[in-house]
């Protein structure tokens, strides 16, 4: 196994990191950052005003997001298994 694998290897990994926990992550800034608005427009401080849009946030984009997390998941897996015997070598 070379260095050069290694670091393409990695590259991809942090890809594919950042392909699966972007969607959840901008779309939680966005509800986080229009919740914080509304609280300072309106100075209500309740922690659960906070909390509870971006749950159920999350989970809705989970749900609407999950097949193609799946996907890209599957295709990362089958192709570092694909390389198995190139490594062995």
């Amino acid at each position: 196994m070379s260095e050069v694998y290694v670091i393409n290897l990695l590259r991809e990994t942090f890809y594919t990191v950042f392909l699966l926990a972007g969607p959840i992550l901008i779309v939680t800034m966005v509800v986080g950052l229009l919740i914080s608005i509304f609280q300072a427009a309106t100075s209500i401080q309740e922690m659960t005003l906070t909390f509870v849009p971006k749950a159920v946030i999350v989970a809705v984009v989970l749900i609407l997001m999950l097949p193609w997390m799946f996907d890209i998941m599957i295709s990362f897996t089958v192709q570092i298994f694909t390389q198995i015997p190139s490594i062995i070598k």
